[in-house]
Protein backbone atom coordinates (compact mmCIF):
# COMPACT_ATOMS: atom_id res chain seq x y z
CA UNK A 1 0.00 0.00 0.00
CA UNK A 2 1.36 3.40 -0.95
CA UNK A 3 1.79 6.45 1.24
CA UNK A 4 -1.39 8.18 0.07
CA UNK A 5 -3.37 4.95 0.36
CA UNK A 6 -2.18 4.67 3.96
CA UNK A 7 -3.18 8.29 4.68
CA UNK A 8 -6.63 7.66 3.20
CA UNK A 9 -6.94 4.48 5.26
CA UNK A 10 -5.97 6.41 8.41
CA UNK A 11 -8.43 9.22 7.73
CA UNK A 12 -11.32 6.85 7.06
CA UNK A 13 -10.43 4.54 9.97
CA UNK A 14 -10.25 7.55 12.31
CA UNK A 15 -13.62 8.84 11.09
CA UNK A 16 -15.22 5.40 11.50
CA UNK A 17 -13.75 5.09 15.01
CA UNK A 18 -15.27 8.48 15.91
CA UNK A 19 -18.65 7.26 14.65
CA UNK A 20 -18.42 4.02 16.65
CA UNK A 21 -17.44 5.60 19.96
CA UNK A 22 -20.18 7.36 21.93
CA UNK A 23 -19.81 10.96 23.00
CA UNK A 24 -18.15 13.95 21.42
CA UNK A 25 -14.51 13.66 20.53
CA UNK A 26 -12.74 16.88 19.78
CA UNK A 27 -10.60 17.67 16.80
CA UNK A 28 -11.22 18.33 13.17
CA UNK A 29 -10.15 16.40 10.12
CA UNK A 30 -6.43 16.87 10.86
CA UNK A 31 -6.71 15.33 14.33
CA UNK A 32 -8.89 12.57 12.84
CA UNK A 33 -6.22 11.92 10.20
CA UNK A 34 -3.40 11.83 12.74
CA UNK A 35 -5.29 9.63 15.19
CA UNK A 36 -6.38 7.36 12.35
CA UNK A 37 -2.84 6.97 10.97
CA UNK A 38 -1.44 6.29 14.45
CA UNK A 39 -4.36 3.90 15.03
CA UNK A 40 -3.69 2.09 11.76
CA UNK A 41 -0.03 1.71 12.72
CA UNK A 42 -1.03 0.45 16.17
CA UNK A 43 -3.59 -1.93 14.70
CA UNK A 44 -1.05 -3.32 12.25
CA UNK A 45 1.48 -3.78 15.04
CA UNK A 46 -1.05 -5.52 17.32
CA UNK A 47 -2.22 -7.66 14.40
CA UNK A 48 1.35 -8.75 13.77
CA UNK A 49 1.90 -9.63 17.44
CA UNK A 50 -1.37 -11.41 18.15
CA UNK A 51 -2.68 -12.71 14.81
CA UNK A 52 0.57 -12.92 12.82
CA UNK A 53 -0.88 -10.60 10.19
CA UNK A 54 -0.62 -6.92 9.50
CA UNK A 55 -1.84 -4.23 7.17
CA UNK A 56 -2.10 -5.86 3.76
CA UNK A 57 -3.82 -4.38 0.75
CA UNK A 58 -6.04 -1.29 0.88
CA UNK A 59 -9.17 -3.32 0.04
CA UNK A 60 -8.43 -6.11 2.54
CA UNK A 61 -11.00 -6.62 5.30
CA UNK A 62 -8.19 -7.53 7.70
CA UNK A 63 -6.45 -4.22 7.01
CA UNK A 64 -9.63 -2.25 7.71
CA UNK A 65 -10.52 -4.14 10.89
CA UNK A 66 -7.00 -3.70 12.28
CA UNK A 67 -6.90 0.00 11.34
CA UNK A 68 -10.33 0.75 12.83
CA UNK A 69 -9.58 -1.26 15.98
CA UNK A 70 -6.29 0.55 16.43
CA UNK A 71 -8.00 3.90 15.81
CA UNK A 72 -10.59 3.16 18.49
CA UNK A 73 -7.80 2.39 20.98
CA UNK A 74 -5.93 5.59 20.06
CA UNK A 75 -9.12 7.65 20.26
CA UNK A 76 -9.88 6.29 23.73
CA UNK A 77 -6.34 7.12 24.87
CA UNK A 78 -6.62 10.59 23.28
CA UNK A 79 -9.86 11.14 25.22
CA UNK A 80 -8.18 10.14 28.48
CA UNK A 81 -5.16 12.37 27.85
CA UNK A 82 -7.19 15.43 26.81
CA UNK A 83 -9.80 14.90 29.53
CA UNK A 84 -12.72 14.39 27.16
CA UNK A 85 -15.21 11.91 28.53
CA UNK A 86 -17.52 9.77 26.46
CA UNK A 87 -21.10 10.84 27.09
CA UNK A 88 -23.35 7.79 27.37
CA UNK A 89 -27.05 8.19 26.87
Amino acid sequence: MGFFGFLLLGLLAGAIAKLILPGRQGGGWLITLLLGVVGALLGGWIGGLIFNTGLQEFFSLTTWLLAIGGSIIVLLIYGLVTGRKAHHG
